[in-house]
C-alpha cells in the first residue's frame, strides 16, 4: 500500500506529551485525521491520548475536529490553551 508522510506540528500541551514541537509521521495515501492520531497516539502513548481528544486540528487552512477530513502535507494539532 502507498503511503506518504505528513508534518506534525504540536503546539502547547502537545508539546510536553510528544517531547518534541514537530516531527514527520507516516500514513496510507488519502488518509484521514483519524489515521494521523492513531499513528501519534501509538507512537506516544496513553499521555497523549486526553490531549488528541481535547484538541483542534488545522488541516491546510482548515481549523476541524472531523476525523474523517482528509489530510495533506501537514498537520497542526491545537490543544486548548490560555493566554494571549
Amino acid at each position: 500500500m502507498p503511503s506518504a508522510e505528513v508534518e506534525v506540528r504540536y503546539f502547547a500541551a502537545a508539546v510536553d506529551a510528544s517531547g518534541c514541537d514537530s516531527e514527520y509521521v507516516t500514513v496510507p495515501s488519502g488518509a484521514t485525521l483519524a489515521d494521523v492520531r492513531d499513528v501519534i497516539r501509538s507512537k506516544h502513548g496513553a499521555k497523549m491520548d486526553p490531549i488528541l481528544r481535547v484538541s483542534a486540528y488545522l488541516v491546510g487552512d482548515d481549523l476541524t475536529r472531523d476525523l474523517g477530513r482528509a489530510v495533506g502535507s501537514r498537520v497542526d494539532v491545537l490543544p486548548p490553551f490560555a493566554g494571549g
